[in-house]
């Protein structure tokens, strides 16, 4: 710790000085209106009323459509899951050809979303101990019954 010397300069001494000034007082403060005549204020007022856009009503964004509904009962196509990046992004090994219960059971639509890359359906196996997945909609195949036993 720096120790100061009794004659150093200390910032004390500038507080004690400016203590004892007097406060600064507030500048008096004159209005001045401008008076305008009726034909001015006329002018004025139509030009503001040319200008107005007319009041849009509030707009709602549009709801996304979707290809699918949710509860509906699908199955993954084989060809375009193995040729997809979804697929091919994980790097399996070359003899593995994904879990064959994706495109022999029925999974069932969960959620719908459109991301920047598509609009994608998060689908549920039943009867299998799974997580569900997001999948690309151009992949899943629309099934007309259900073949298994809700549980």
């Amino acid at each position: 710790m720096a120790l100061l010397s009794h004659g150093s300069f200390s910032g004390a001494a500038i507080f004690r000085h400016a203590a004892t000034r007097a406060p600064l007082r507030s500048p008096i403060r004159v209005v001045i209106r401008a008076v305008q005549s009726a034909e001015n204020e006329k002018k004025v007022a139509d030009t503001k009323e040319e200008q107005k856009p007319p009041p849009a009503a509030a707009v709602k964004p549009k709801k996304p459509v979707y290809s699918m509904k949710k509860g509906q009962i699908v199955r993954v196509d084989k060809e375009k899951y193995l040729n997809s990046v979804n697929y091919l992004s994980v790097g399996h090994p070359p003899f593995y050809k994904g879990l064959d219960y994706i495109y022999e059971d029925r999974g069932e639509v969960l959620d719908l979303r459109i991301f920047e890359t598509g609009e994608y359906a998060l689908i549920a196996w039943v009867g299998i101990p799974t997580a569900p997945a997001w999948l690309p909609t151009e992949m899943l195949i629309l099934s007309d019954k259900l073949d298994y036993e809700r549980i």
